[in-house]
């Protein structure tokens, strides 16, 4: 009796994670699983599109079905804001990439710099009215050629003209980041709130992510306090849900 496309999935998802399919190695051609197992190719292209849902498999052009690199990338809690990282010009997602014992280069990161009417999620985080002009920094941070998240960071322009901020160029805003610029406007980041959620993406986000069908991001939200409690940044970050792990640790309060 054939098996179907589940238990194919089983089989298949059980050899990866032994290492019978080493991250950045293909499958065995569709063709290939199809005769090995008793199938048809139809419950070949099933299987395989559960495990890309998952997240397990990705398939490439020209290469066929490769296997993910796990585990995911950590992206550290409220240790990638130590002011010990960017004062000494370590940025966050660097910080992410070290954690995880993963290379990075400055180029990882690609920006749009770009004058903006404020939305209302905005203008009620800055307090101020609805298309108001804000600076936004919208960043695109790549692993090798695979995407890993989206990042727009919004800013009121009498807080960062003139700034490496809204300087258009590839790369982190100049030594140790965003908040390294900020400090030297008098505006040091002293608390971060952030809000995190889970959604399924929009086709616009799954295009940029590469994200395979079936995968959710993890949406992040977080707003940058001085220590007066002035906001003096609001970022909206997306990122792809199978590749990072998000870890923090903290005291635990009385």
């Amino acid at each position: 009796m054939a098996i179907g496309y589940r238990e194919l999935a089983d089989v298949l998802r059980a050899g990866i994670q032994r290492g019978d399919y080493p991250p950045g190695n293909t499958l065995p051609k569709q063709d290939q699983l199809a005769e090995e197992h008793g199938v048809n190719i139809k419950t070949v292209r099933q299987a395989i599109g559960l495990l890309e849902a998952e997240g397990l498999v990705t398939p490439v052009r020209r290469r066929g079905t490769v296997v993910r690199q796990r585990p995911p990338m950590r992206r550290l809690g409220v240790e990638r804001y130590a002011k010990s990282k960017w004062k000494f010009g370590l940025v966050a997602f660097a910080a992410d990439r070290e954690a995880s014992e993963r290379a990075w280069k400055l180029t990882d990161q690609t920006q749009t710099v770009r004058r903006i009417p404020a939305d209302a999620e905005i203008a009620e985080a800055y307090g101020i009215p609805e298309g108001s002009p804000v600076y936004e920094r919208a960043r695109l941070v790549k692993e090798g050629d695979s995407p890993t998240h989206m990042l727009n960071s919004y800013y009121r322009p009498q807080d960062v003209e003139g700034t490496p901020l809204v300087d258009p160029a590839p790369g982190p805003a100049g030594h140790g980041g965003g908040f390294a610029v900020l400090t030297a406007q008098g505006l040091e980041p002293d608390s971060i709130t952030e809000t995190i959620y889970a959604r399924m993406p929009t086709p616009s986000e799954a295009k940029t992510l590469q994200l395979p069908i079936g995968e959710p991001v993890m949406v992040l939200q977080r707003r940058t306090f001085t220590r007066d409690g002035r906001l003096v940044e609001f970022a909206r970050g997306i990122h792809a849900a199978s590749r990072f792990a998000w870890s923090y640790t903290f005291s635990i309060p009385d």
